[in-house]
């Protein structure tokens, strides 16, 4: 073969995401032995160790307990290695189900945000599965990510409802054939913001027909008259954020109590009486309240609450300087979050201690929910929705953890919500979701317990204090493996900030905190 063809073939191969360069992880391989984790089940069970852990093919086949507390492992209860397979010491270490992330969207142009620079984000975390509720259209990441030909996790795609269309949907009839269309095309369900009733209703029983399942982030525009139940009655099988609840809760009014000069187009005025909403809804565990939450339950509804992403509202100055934006946030992306009029979800137009007060008091009615849907044996999930509000791809998942323990879980409730339970809302659960006997190889591994301090899951870790009185970073996830194929999730964290110093540089760029000149 002439150096020619050579080079010609080598461009193609690079060009289609093939080059040899490229970092794909280590793997997959005929048999992969994780060697004396601590394994913390999504199911809820308490965590149990030293175990060997035996992948062949992408399939659990083997969990064997291999000794006890402090006592030396008897090398001859081990699970034997057979020829071409692959051992990974993880002695001491934690075992997790990879994380489901309900709730992302694959960067977008306004972000500066690459499919690349989002994946490799998520993965460092430890997120082996992806629903995207609409946004970038990811059929063919999709398919790539399930041959393993780029690093990526997981990707079930929701479709926004009418996307695609050459003019609105303004029939039931309509309706119908874009959902039919929509399955056709690969979808794996639809996400939805509102329509006309008969609209909704007929699109999501056409899903339903189908066998797909079904999301909505309920707007403003709609819900006075289309709210969570109204879905849920029709056959939606889960919701986003909290918009439609509260007003499903209302007693005393059919909207929401708009001052008269509000605007929807002014993302102040929208997210400001945003966070007045939960305190106009039936007070928790009255009857009304009762009521609503009962009928979700037997409805078998799921909640992808989100809470991270309004955290700014609740403490502004704590989510623009968490630390990780130095490093990790790509120029372009940390513009977009800062105050602006066009900006979606930049809505600092001047917000103040009278909004992050009221936005406190939300967030406890909102959790309060949340924990008692949980407590009746409702489905709850994790979802971020990263890549507006100053809530970064990755890091923000760890926060939603952390969120979730605030509102009253226990940490194993956490993991279950963040595990096995978006599995089952994805209809995966038989695949994903929990470390069991014939499902598929998708873990995550941290060196220090996560139970015991969520903040070892951030990808810049927890801060901690040595006996000899030095200050010192532990944990980020160690490896995420997913279909069986071993990433090292500090090395994706590298190839990360190398993409982001590669952006400052082209520009001078330094981050300033907004009107810092």
């Amino acid at each position: 073969m002439t150096r020619k063809i050579i080079i010609i073939f080598a461009f193609i191969f690079s060009f289609q995401g093939f080059s040899q360069k490229k970092y794909l992880g280590d793997g997959p391989h005929s048999q992969l032995i994780i060697r004396g984790v601590m394994l913390i089940n999504g199911d809820g069970s308490p965590p149990r160790g030293p175990m060997d852990i035996v992948v062949e093919n992408n399939k659990i086949v083997n969990m064997q307990i291999v000794g006890y507390p402090g006592v030396k492992i008897n090398e001859s209860r081990r699970p034997k290695l057979k020829r071409g397979g692959k051992e990974l010491d993880a002695n001491g270490m934690y075992l997790l189900p990879g994380f489901v992330d309900m709730h992302g969207h694959i960067g977008g142009a306004a972000q500066g945000a690459n499919p690349e620079y989002v994946f490799k984000l998520w993965m460092a975390h430890g997120i082996t599965t992806v629903r995207q509720p609409s946004g970038r259209n990811a059929i063919q990441l999709k398919k790539q990510s399930a041959a393993n030909k780029i690093v990526a996790p997981r990707i079930f795609e929701y479709t926004g409802f009418g996307s695609g269309s050459k003019k609105p949907i303004t029939s039931p009839e309509e309706a119908r054939a874009w959902v039919r269309m929509n399955a056709k095309n690969g979808a794996d369900g639809i996400k939805f913001f509102g329509a006309e009733p008969e609209i909704m209703d007929a699109a999501i029983k056409e899903n339903k027909k189908l066998g797909l399942r079904s999301t909505a982030h309920h707007a403003q525009l709609s819900v006075a008259r289309w709210n969570v139940l109204h879905s849920a009655r029709a056959g939606m099988t889960s919701m986003e954020h909290w918009y439609g609840l509260p007003e499903a809760l209302f007693e005393d009014r059919t909207v929401q109590n708009y001052p008269l000069d509000y605007n929807y187009q002014n993302e102040q005025h929208r997210f400001e009486q945003a966070g007045k909403l939960w305190k106009q809804a039936a007070k928790p565990y009255s009857k009304h309240w009762n009521k609503v939450m009962n009928e979700l339950l037997a409805l078998d509804f799921t909640l992808d609450p989100t809470f991270n992403i309004y955290e700014a509202s609740r403490d502004l100055q704590r989510a623009r300087r968490a630390e990780w934006h130095e490093t990790y946030t790509m120029p372009k992306l940390w513009k977009f979050y800062e105050p602006s009029k066009i900006s979606h979800g930049s809505y600092w137009h001047y917000w103040g201690t009278e909004q992050e007060v009221a936005w406190k008091e939300n967030y406890k009615l909102w959790m309060t929910f949340i924990n008692e849907y949980k407590n009746r044996g409702g489905r709850v999930t994790v979802g971020t929705d990263s890549g507006f509000i100053y809530q970064l791809y990755g890091f923000a998942y760890a926060r939603e953890l952390e969120l979730l323990r605030e509102a009253g879980f226990h940490p194993l409730e956490v993991i279950r919500a963040a595990t096995l339970n978006g599995a089952e809302a994805l209809g995966w659960d038989d695949k994903i979701g929990s470390v069991q006997i014939g499902k598929l190889a998708d873990f995550v591994i941290v060196e220090e317990n996560p139970l015991v301090n969520l903040k070892v899951l951030y990808g810049t870790g927890a801060i901690k204090l040595t006996k000899d009185n030095e200050v010192v970073r532990v944990g980020g996830v160690k490896y995420t493996i997913k279909d069986g194929i071993i990433y090292d999730a500090k090395r994706l964290l590298a190839d990360v900030k190398k993409m982001v110093d590669k952006e400052k540089a082209k520009t001078n760029w330094k981050l300033k905190q907004p009107g810092i000149k």
